[in-house]
């Protein structure tokens, strides 16, 4: 009898032990699917896109993947850290060969059209249609835009860094010159120019000047041209506002004699003006980095002075954000896009931890921007929050196609050679444009 009841209970325990173990092998197997199929990959570009100093360079980014996780149980977003932006697209292309690029991921400056040629990035056309939460109108124009080529929008842009000119104020009232006016123009800006350029030491040789980096580039853009077509078929050199553009610039550089002035002469506080990126002005204006840069004199910025047919139109830098065309969760992948570029606490995030500036209107004109830009050096003036918003509300695009950098090293050098007299300025530019039609054609 004791036998038997041992028989008895012997074999449902086994029966049951038997069960656990497949269903621990199936729920092993159902959550190691489950889970890859919820892991999504991101790729970032370590420290500061615009090269300048940063700090804490993934405080936005992991404040924006803990909301999207929040939002979304059972979603894990990962990244690798540590990959700078000099080796980032190296190793963005060793992923793509190997089929492993992550979900979504920062596409740097220049870069896009090369990725959308090559089959990489998903059209975002009808992921955006069929999201009635998305208004690609929340967007500044100028910083969507660049997320778009051929008429097709491949990335959206999570940060972007306006021009702005510097002036040394210290210099300006050393002469008895008021900080200029945000609607000046080539005309007072050549004039001011002219009025600070001087022998100061009474040696024969002219020690302060007018400006430094201010070339050609600049000019075009300000006097409202675009060098390309939409479609990148053509270009528009021989236009007249580019030959009033280069014809101001080159009455610049006459203004110094033949003095090549370079950064030296302007970290020593000798020149008046010059382009700077604004996230220089976010990372050099506060205490303690104000003191280790432009320490010996008192600076700020205005607007880029207003050509003769634009209205002082500037570039836009932008960092953008592109998906996979290979990635399997699609639909996950635009929640994360939408939550690290579209939304507002991301952006107005940036405001506080990043050198840029928001790419969403409500983020960028919002009172934050009034505490960060105003609250740096208690008792010194700063820049008007306005000039920022309306910078960033005028500046356009750089064109991204893939032949942009090699046609524009080709016209800096024919339009140097312009700027020097060593050609006309009607043929030079005719000659260029031909040269660079011919060169996108082949």
């Amino acid at each position: 009898m004791r036998k038997s009841a041992e028989k008895i209970v012997w074999i449902p325990v086994a029966a049951v032990l038997f069960l656990l173990v497949l269903i621990g092998g199936v729920l092993a197997v159902v959550f190691h699917r489950q889970s890859g199929k919820h892991v999504l990959h991101f790729g970032m570009i370590a420290g500061s896109c615009w090269d300048v100093p940063t700090g804490n360079c993934y405080e936005v980014v992991d404040a924006a993947i803990a909301r999207f996780e929040e939002k979304h149980p059972g979603v894990k977003v990962e990244y690798v850290s540590g990959i700078i932006k000099e080796d980032y697209m190296e190793w963005l292309a060793e992923q793509i060969l190997l089929g492993k690029e992550p979900d979504v991921f920062m596409i740097p400056p220049g870069e896009l059209d090369m990725l959308a040629s090559l089959g990489v990035l998903r059209d975002l056309e009808a992921l955006m249609k069929k999201d009635f939460d998305f208004q690609m109108e929340d967007y500044y124009a100028g910083a969507y835009a660049y997320g778009n080529i051929r008429q097709v929008q491949y990335a959206l842009p999570y940060e972007s860094v306006p021009t702005l000119m510097f002036v040394n104020k210290t210099l300006l009232e050393r002469e008895g010159i008021p900080m200029p006016e945000d609607n000046w123009t080539w005309e007072d800006f050549l004039f001011l120019c002219r009025r600070v350029t001087k022998d100061t030491d009474g040696d024969g040789v002219i020690d302060q000047f007018g400006c430094f980096d201010y070339g050609w580039r600049e000019a075009v853009c300000a006097n409202g041209v675009q060098l390309f077509a939409k479609d990148g078929a053509s270009s528009c050199f021989s236009d007249a506002r580019v030959e009033a553009a280069v014809k101001f610039v080159r009455e610049l550089h006459r203004v110094n004699e033949g003095f090549t002035v370079t950064s030296r002469e302007f970290d020593a506080g000798k020149v008046a003006f010059r382009p700077f990126a604004f996230s220089e002005y976010r990372t050099y204006k506060p205490y303690p980095w104000r003191i280790k840069k432009y320490s010996d004199f008192e600076w700020d910025c205005v607007k880029l002075p207003v050509g003769p047919d634009g209205r002082g139109e500037s570039e836009l830098s932008t960092l953008l954000m592109g998906m996979s065309s290979r990635s399997r969760q699609e639909d996950m992948a635009w929640e994360l896009m939408k939550e690290l570029c579209y939304a507002k606490e991301t952006q107005m995030h940036l405001l506080k931890a990043s050198q840029g500036m928001p790419v969403i209107r409500s983020a960028a004109e919002s009172p934050l921007l009034y505490q960060v830009l105003g609250n740096d050096i208690p008792g010194n003036a700063h820049m008007d929050v306005r000039v920022i918003q309306e910078v960033m509300e005028e500046a356009v695009e750089a064109p991204n196609f893939r032949w942009y950098a090699s046609a524009m090293r080709l016209a800096e050098g024919e339009i140097s050679q312009i700027i020097n007299g060593d050609v006309s300025v009607d043929s030079g530019l005719l000659k260029l444009q031909r040269e660079v039609n011919g060169w996108i054609r082949k």
